[in-house]
């Protein structure tokens, strides 16, 4: 079966003339193509990184003014049953699911032995015998790997465990993101869910332009209010096209995407989070939870907790530029006496701010906020200051104290 999809999506990467033979395709495919997107390979994948009636700038203030719509099909879905599904998933990842409430999600990291972070990834907990998780694309053999054989070990130490795991490819789930302070307003046109009583990071089936099997999570990538919608590929492209019917709702595309989630803050895997890293390092302390801590049963919770306790040497700090190109990944970070102390993970012009920011690994005794150092670009240096993040603030849909 595995070898016939592989075939099948070969075959319909041929037929569409896409540089990258080896890229897969969502469902969405087409409707991008029609729409004017400007389709590029990011993690496998042939995504919109913009499309033809508006720049990645206008783009991304359009989602901070109104509601846009992202296809992020390619992120890894999957599904996990049965009794004792939340013990298994604890034993790789950093979050308390047993005391999460059900129909809720939490942002959680996968960590190595090392404490290093292997993926963050939002679980889900339906109820105590189902998870819903959503990690990364870039990462889908490497996490499925994991999860399976963490399954391998869970079975040794529970022989009845009936435990399934289901990976689900983008023909057969699509993932749309609503995103801005009108998405709500918006998707409440199409489902019979009241909205209002869904807040951020908390999740329920329903059905959404009619078609059922969807699932609406409040959260996003953006800093803004909004959702990620999980629908049958079969009708992804019915559902997108009726969202963007609506006047506030436009298109967008992986660059947007990309300068959103910088300004609020958020890590991107392969630049800001590695194996390399720990979450005290990448300032995610708080994804490790209070129980996990005193129970110290994840992977790696000697090296996490002893510089929870101790401190780290490195921290991610935020960076704002006034002057200058904005510093891309790799851009080497000089203290006042010239020396390079770090080094730029995630870096672009902030269309909301109207500066350069960046993000950075440097020492923490350095990490301190109006913290000035130099950023080296083309042989040239800027200067630069620590700032807190996010860089913009966030706009989540919470519930009331």
């Amino acid at each position: 079966m595995f070898a016939l999809r592989v075939l099948k999506v070969a075959k319909v990467a041929l037929r569409r003339g896409l540089a990258d033979a080896k890229a897969e395709v969502t469902a969405l495919y087409d409707f991008h193509v029609e729409n004017g997107g400007k389709m590029v390979n990011f993690g496998g994948y042939m995504l919109p990184v913009q499309y033809a009636d508006q720049g990645i700038a206008a783009s991304h203030l359009h989602t901070r003014s109104s509601a846009s719509l992202f296809d992020v099909s390619h992120m890894l879905q999957t599904e996990i049953t049965g009794a004792g599904c939340l013990s298994y998933m604890e034993s790789v990842c950093t979050a308390d699911l047993q005391n999460l409430p059900a129909n809720s999600s939490i942002l959680t990291v996968f960590t190595d032995e090392r404490g290093g972070v292997l993926d963050d990834l939002i679980v889900t907990k339906i109820s105590e015998e189902h998870l819903y998780v959503v990690s990364n694309a870039a990462m889908k053999l490497q996490d499925q790997a994991h999860l399976l054989r963490a399954l391998e070990e869970h079975k040794k130490r529970n022989a009845a465990s009936d435990i399934r795991v289901k990976f689900f490819e983008p023909q057969e789930r699509g993932l749309v993101a609503l995103q801005g302070p009108h998405a709500a307003r918006v998707l409440q046109r199409f489902t019979d869910v009241d909205l209002s009583r869904l807040y951020f990071m908390t999740s329920t089936e329903a059905a959404v332009c009619g078609s059922g099997a969807c699932r609406i999570t409040r959260c996003g990538y953006t800093g803004e209010d909004g959702f990620e919608i999980s629908v049958p590929a079969i009708k992804a492209v019915d559902i997108a096209r009726e969202i963007l019917k609506e006047e506030e709702v436009k298109l967008a595309g992986l660059g947007a995407r990309d300068s959103l989630r910088l300004e609020a803050g958020l890590c991107l895997y392969g630049s800001d989070l590695t194996a390399e890293t720990t979450p005290v390092e990448a300032a995610l302390t708080w994804l490790v939870s209070k129980r996990r801590r005193e129970r110290s049963d994840f992977p790696g919770a000697d090296v996490v907790l002893a510089q929870i306790r101790d401190g780290s040497k490195r921290k991610r700090v935020g960076l704002v530029a006034e002057a200058g190109p904005p510093a891309r990944h790799g851009t080497p970070v000089l203290d006042g006496g010239g020396d390079q102390v770090g080094s730029v993970t995630s870096g672009c012009p902030s269309p909301t701010l109207g500066k350069n920011i960046a993000m950075a690994y440097v020492p923490t005794a350095l990490a301190k906020a109006g913290t000035r150092f130099k950023l080296k670009i083309r042989d040239k240096l800027y200067d630069a200051v620590t700032a807190k993040m996010p860089f913009v603030p966030s706009n989540y849909y919470t519930k009331p104290k």
